[in-house]
């Protein structure tokens, strides 16, 4: 086990506070202009990747120089309306998973580092308790409910 501490920090809770605070007024503030998509829905739509949202915004430009081009069953107003969600919102989608990334990244460090103390502590009472330590049989049926060993999963679907 790798007994290695990549992270040592304390967060005041002001600042989690703090940080709470701002990012519901931030999903207050876009919550009437935001929509929830089903799974379903999700998969069925046609999406935008990084390559078209530059073919979109290129074609924005050339309907607006150019809108004799534009189809009379084509919605030119809900068009650039769209457009222009896309480029407002890409910005924050971007901070936003910077964000959640970072506070990922730091929570699986921090838990890992955790666990293995957590593991060692366990170790120790799980001596304890074989070497009959009567304070340590509480806490070692307590905890040896959180590290039970499963075993592996035999595949059934073994090539023969």
């Amino acid at each position: 086990m790798n007994a290695k501490n990549q992270i040592s920090i304390e967060i005041p809770q002001a600042v989690i506070d703090t940080v709470t605070q701002k990012l519901q007024e931030c999903k207050t503030a876009l919550s009437p202009y935001l929509q929830g998509l089903t799974m379903e829905e999700r998969i069925s739509l046609f999406k935008m990747g990084d390559k078209t949202v530059a073919t979109v915004q290129k074609t924005k430009s050339y309907v607006d120089t150019n809108p004799e081009f534009v189809p009379s069953y084509m919605d030119k107003d809900e068009f650039l309306k769209d457009e222009a969600v896309v480029t407002v919102l890409n910005p924050i989608l971007n901070l936003a998973n910077q964000l959640a990334t970072d506070v990922n990244d730091t929570m699986m460090l921090a838990g890992s580092e955790a666990l293995q103390a957590a593991m060692l502590y366990y170790g120790q009472v799980k001596e304890a308790n074989s070497k009959g330590i009567v304070t340590a049989k509480p806490i070692y049926e307590d905890l040896s409910q959180r590290f039970i060993k499963r075993g592996k999963k035999i595949n059934t679907n073994k090539a023969e």
